[in-house]
């Protein structure tokens, strides 16, 4: 038994008093803050939904320090009515060139591959016109590689058979004889193919298929469970439906209609917000680098930011580096990438110290130029506008 002194209990009970009034002063003054950004975020979505011709719904989580808000708009099924939830899976487009970049930067961590190794010395004859384009170039767009979304061959293979299989090597023989579009290393110049060469590096010198190494990164944070790249239509269920708006019509399911492999490693993953979440916090903070300062030094070298834009455009002003972008808003930076594809808008970022992340997914793909949508612009504009208003709120 301990024996305490009145005077003993006073001073304690004075102590335990300052101790929570300095608490709750400082929950007052944080608090009206983070009141004020969510409420911000919750006009900023609303505004996206009032647009006509907008997606039919919107689901997002943001985790700051360790805790998930989940935020919803419309409907993730337009036939059943059904709301959006929180671990629905969904294609996240060119988001996946962040996971493509996760996998090359830590082959390079690992001594198997290096930023200056070149497409020649590690795909031989697959690009000839392409030969001395690097790991790095490719990771940051600079390498010239012509983008095969534009090519005849995958117009028509797409317009032929949007369901067929497409192997990785087809992609890639759509532009194998094409010329670079500049001289590597000059200019920035968005290009899907860039991401289908940096997959198919990956695979020739570990002798491992993509996927199994984008497995093996999850192993390192917990697992990536809900994580795919199909090769087939199918959407693993649950899945929040992906449209096609057209003024004046209902909304088309287009979530089964074009087999993903058209895309791979550019853009075929699909998974949910809080894969999402987890995975942008750990490749943000450098957790698939190694320790040391060879980690330190790819984490600079993947940092040497060049001007250009995601695509879509993210948040605030894009600035690229491999495998990851810089949004510079008003309220703060975050790291991440957007995506689109028939049927999904995406946006996941994190901030740098991997404590907070944004993970966003609207079940349209509506762009700044969508043909045939008069409203596409003015949705798109509000679409980043809340992004900007979700980056606030995680970061403050």
């Amino acid at each position: 038994m301990i024996e305490v002194g009145r005077a003993s209990i006073r001073k304690t009970t004075t102590g335990v008093i300052f101790v929570l009034f300095a608490l709750a002063s400082a929950f007052a003054i944080s608090h009206p803050a983070e009141a004020s950004t969510r409420s911000n975020l919750n006009r900023a979505l609303n505004q996206v939904m009032e647009v006509p011709n907008g997606p039919p719904g919107i689901s997002m989580q943001i985790v700051k320090n360790g805790h998930s808000r989940y935020f919803r708009r419309g409907v993730a099924n337009v036939r059943t009515g059904a709301k959006p939830r929180l671990r629905e899976r969904f294609r996240i487009a060119s988001v996946a060139k962040a996971f493509s970049g996760a996998v090359a930067l830590n082959l390079v961590a690992r001594g198997k591959l290096s930023l200056d190794s070149t497409i020649g010395e590690v795909l031989p004859g697959m690009m000839p016109k392409a030969r001395q384009v690097t790991l790095g170039q490719a990771l940051q767009h600079t390498g010239g590689l012509p983008e095969y979304i534009k090519s005849k061959g995958f117009i028509r293979d797409i317009n032929r058979n949007p369901a067929a299989f497409v192997p990785p090597t087809r992609i890639i023989s759509w532009v194998r004889n094409s010329g670079l579009t500049h001289r590597p290393g000059t200019k920035y110049e968005y290009s899907d193919t860039d991401n289908i060469v940096v997959g198919l590096m990956a695979q020739r010198v570990t002798g491992v298929r993509y996927l199994w190494q984008i497995r093996r990164l999850g192993q390192k944070i917990g697992g990536l469970s809900a994580t795919s790249l199909p090769r087939t239509i199918r959407m693993p269920e649950p899945f929040i439906h992906g449209y096609d708006i057209t003024p004046g019509k209902t909304p088309e399911d287009i979530s089964r209609f074009i087999n993903p492999s058209g895309a791979w490693a550019s853009g075929g993953i699909v998974s949910t917000l809080p894969n999402l979440s987890r995975f942008f916090r750990a490749y943000v903070r450098g957790r698939f680098f190694g320790q040391g300062a060879g980690a330190g030094a790819i984490k600079r070298a993947q940092r040497q930011w060049i001007r250009g834009e995601s695509q879509p455009a993210g948040p605030g002003h894009n600035w690229a580096g491999m495998g990851l972008f810089r949004y510079v808003t008003k309220c703060g930076v975050m790291y991440g990438h957007t995506g689109s594809f028939p049927g999904y808008r995406v946006f996941a970022a994190s901030s740098a110290d991997g404590k907070r992340s944004i993970a966003f997914v609207a079940n349209a793909q509506i762009l700044a130029h969508t043909q045939g949508n008069p409203n596409a612009p003015q949705v798109s504009a509000k679409i980043r506008r809340a992004q900007v208003a979700a980056v606030c709120y995680a970061l403050k």
